[in-house]
């Protein structure tokens, strides 16, 4: 089963442009790392239309930089756009879950439930990667649930800076048994309708970044701007 619903490419461009995303977005290319056309169309064998135009697709979406003469690099990590992302999900993630604990299928509580599962696997194993794709999966299950997936949609167009600091926040410290707990104990107040219970979970989760955030900065001073 693929937790992660990844958009299926269907051109060239679309293989270059979601390759290259995944890879910045999963810090496979560090933040300052520099990017080459013609690297990039040797590495996927095409021309250097689709790569340029992928270049350019990533660029408006602020994950990469194009420096006339100078070349184009994989953006840094914005912390004002981290902030408004994290935000934004708050507000709504709140929102959800309260909705969540009012009604909520029980189909997608077992999913939630055997998402659970896999994290405690992803802690076992120290799988950053699955850890990630698991958390996303969880997160975007309480939006479907509530009948709220285009707003999940909408998180995503938004969360590219976030993402990136939470993929940095996984890889540097594998101690996740705490974000394993907050979910598990938000599934028990879906279970027992406890909104106001939720409600703390989810805010006291989403305000783990803040923290995180300092943190990484001084670890990682050239990955931010």
């Amino acid at each position: 089963m693929d937790l992660t619903k990844k958009i299926q490419p269907v051109s060239t461009r679309d293989v270059v442009y979601h390759s290259i995303r995944e890879q910045i977005l999963r810090l496979e290319l560090l933040p300052g790392t520099g990017l080459s056309e013609k690297e990039i169309s040797v590495q996927f064998n095409v021309s250097r239309t689709p790569v340029r135009e992928s270049f350019v697709r990533l660029s408006q979406e602020g994950l990469l930089e194009v420096y006339p003469q100078r070349g184009t690099f994989v953006s840094l990590i914005d912390t004002e756009l981290v902030e408004e992302a994290r935000f934004m999900r708050e507000q709504l993630e709140r929102a959800v879950i309260r909705l969540a604990c009012a009604s909520f299928p029980a189909s997608r509580l077992a999913d939630l439930k055997a998402n659970l599962l896999l994290q405690k696997a992803g802690i076992e194993e120290l799988d950053h990667n699955r850890m990630f794709e698991l958390d996303e999966a969880y997160h975007r299950t309480l939006f479907e649930g509530c009948n709220k997936s285009n707003t999940w949609a909408v998180l995503g167009q938004i969360n590219a800076h976030l993402n990136r600091s939470r993929m940095l926040r996984l890889t540097t410290d594998h101690h996740w048994e705490h974000l394993y707990e907050q979910h598990t104990q938000m599934v028990q107040a879906i279970e027992n309708q406890d909104a106001a219970r939720a409600d703390q979970l989810m805010s006291e989760h989403m305000s783990l970044s803040i923290h995180d955030q300092q943190l990484l900065k001084e670890k990682y001073p050239a990955y931010f701007k």
